[in-house]
This record gives C-alpha cells, sequence and structure tokens, in this order.
C-alpha cells in the first residue's frame, strides 16, 4: 500500500494519506482557476485511499461553491489548499500539497473549454530555476 506524506504551507497541518489513487486531474474550470490563482488544478483522486490528519486538523476549513459541488478544503493559517473529503466515497487530494513524490502521471485535462487562453502558449516561454535577475 503507497503512503503519502503532505502539509500545508505553514507547517500547522500535516496529513498522511494511505492507499492509491485512481486518477489525477488537471482541471481547467472556472471554479478551480479562481480557488487555485492559476491556470487549473491538480487533484489525486482516490475512492480507497485513507486519509489520516497528524497535526492541525482544528486549523482545517471547507469551502462549497453553493449550488455546485465545488468544495476546496484549507489551512485557515496559510490558506494552503488540503485533501478534501466532501464529495461522497471521494479523497480529493490537491497534489501540490504532498511533500512526497507523486508517481503518477496526469490522467487528463478536464474542463478544457473553460481552459485560460494564456495556458495554451506557455510552451515556448523561458523557464529559469529561480526568480529571474
Amino acid at each position: 500500500m503507497t503512503k503519502h506524506v503532505g502539509s500545508c504551507l505553514c507547517g500547522t497541518v500535516r496529513f498522511e494519506v494511505h492507499g492509491d489513487f485512481d486518477s489525477f486531474y488537471l482541471c481547467h474550470c472556472e471554479y478551480c482557476q479562481k480557488d487555485t490563482g492559476s491556470a487549473h488544478a491538480a487533484n489525486l483522486f482516490s475512492q480507497s485511499a485513507k486519509l489520516t490528519w497528524l497535526a492541525g486538523a482544528d486549523a482545517v476549513t471547507s469551502f462549497t461553491l453553493p449550488g455546485t459541488r465545488h468544495n476546496k478544503s484549507f489551512c485557515r493559517s496559510c490558506g494552503s489548499a488540503l485533501p478534501s473529503t466532501q464529495l461522497t466515497d471521494q479523497l480529493v487530494v490537491p497534489a501540490g500539497c504532498l511533500d512526497t513524490e507523486v508517481s503518477v502521471l496526469p490522467t487528463a485535462h478536464i474542463f478544457t473549454s473553460s481552459r485560460a487562453v494564456w495556458d495554451g502558449a506557455i510552451g515556448d516561454v523561458p523557464e529559469f530555476e529561480g526568480l529571474p535577475e
């Protein structure tokens, strides 16, 4: 059984996920763009993995967009995205909150009709290992 460890940016919340991920979606919906502040969310999904909060469970809060299934769990101290169990029988883990390496590649891009225009043109932009001078 695979074990993943993760945390929030400030370190208040720490958790483990035991089990395998069924899918890894890059979601381009407007809701994910808004709540990540980026072109897409990168979420791992599992129907069987188990989530255990190691520290800071009381600092985890959730928001569900009224009238939708869109949910986000996050640290109330630093705002980092955290795993969510709000979908019935589905654990959703933002890939960026994991401290262990994710060995699976994304399964698919979803909600591409909402893809940010600038997201499709980033293949040719320069790359830097740090902040450019």
